[in-house]
């Protein structure tokens, strides 16, 4: 395969942003107040806001706008000016509800009136991290699926029981509102909410200047406290990862992977559960199905290809955690996100 270069790359990227991009570039509005979680909303800005010379044009025409007249105070001693007005959120695409100021802290009538006014009107709405009790206690959130950070997912479903809490999960879209879990979470759903817009490949070039994976395998269960794998373990099983990564096609068994670390199929077992936060052959098979969505998104492999070259057999047992994994199948997947 000739070697593409930078200039090529990047006239090929511009091609398909103008193939997939909206007449004109989505609003979208972050919600800015006092107490605002300053990395939550940086998250927002720098997938969403930032300037993007590489794609040839931006992405979304991004403003923060401030519901309440109180001076602002971030965390970290940062006064805040917003730089859009009431009118602004009242015609934004997309708005974003960066994390709230704190799980028991009271939501303003007037903030909750714009979340339900931007609702009805069918703006997108998006929460980082515990921005989801605003959008809860606007009232837009009953009977919707819905995340948080672990650390408040009880408060979450306790305050609200009307609102079936997901708490496994990095981010969770229901209908035209997406939910994430805690901070870098955001990330992921931001990316998304590229992915659903311009596609994969737009997503991904986002992805790459963040520096990180374009998809995030996994849920909030890996991150919760957890007793520390001893030391050298981490390595073996980081070691055995990555080789099984490299050759997914092959077939794996518990004994197999052991194997590869150097351990006991029980020891393997106990040490990959604590270091990753879920079973082992279920790590492989989200694996498998992050490399299909790959596959499926950059190449032209029938199911069935694809299938074999991720170890999964054939297509029918690609479709089976295609709909348990992402709750589409295959090819619903590719007319979705392929270029």
């Amino acid at each position: 395969m000739p070697h593409v270069g930078l200039p090529n790359l990047r006239e090929k990227m511009t091609k398909q942003l103008a193939s997939t991009a909206p007449a004109e570039p989505p609003r979208v509005v972050a919600l800015v107040y006092d107490g605002l979680c300053t990395f939550e909303f940086g998250i927002v800005s720098e997938v969403i806001g930032l300037h993007r010379p590489e794609l040839g044009q931006d992405l979304y025409r991004f403003s923060s706008v401030a519901v309440e007249n109180e001076p602002i105070r971030a965390a970290g001693g940062l006064n805040v000016t917003a730089t859009g007005a009431r009118q602004d959120l009242r015609r934004a695409d997309i708005v974003v509800v960066p994390g709230w100021r704190g799980k028991d802290a009271p939501v303003p009538p007037a903030i909750s009136e714009e979340i339900r006014r931007a609702h009805e009107r069918g703006a997108r709405l998006l929460s980082v991290c515990s921005g989801v009790f605003v959008l809860a206690a606007s009232g837009v959130l009953a009977g919707r699926r819905a995340t948080t950070h672990w650390r408040y997912a009880s408060a979450l479903s306790q305050a609200y029981p009307d609102v079936p809490v997901e708490a496994d999960r990095l981010y969770v879209e229901d209908g035209a509102i997406i939910s994430s879990a805690g901070s870098s979470a955001g990330i992921d759903a931001c990316l998304h909410i590229v992915r659903e817009d311009y596609g994969a490949k737009v997503a991904n070039s986002v992805a790459r200047r963040l520096v990180m994976h374009a998809h995030r395998q996994g849920g909030q269960a890996q991150f919760i406290e957890q007793p520390l794998p001893k030391a050298g373990n981490e390595h073996r099983l980081s070691v055995m990862m990555d080789e099984v990564r490299g050759d997914l096609a092959q077939t794996y068994s518990i004994g197999s992977m052991a194997r590869l670390a150097g351990m006991s199929p029980r020891t393997f077992q106990r040490r990959f559960l604590g270091f990753t936060g879920v079973p082992a052959m279920q790590w492989l098979a989200q694996e498998r199905v992050a490399q299909a969505c790959e596959l499926l998104e950059t190449t032209d492999l029938s199911a069935d290809s694809v299938s074999l070259s991720v170890g999964l057999g054939n297509s029918e047992t690609l479709r089976y955690h295609f709909r348990k994994s992402l709750g589409v199948s295959p090819l619903e997947y590719r007319k979705r996100f392929s270029a």
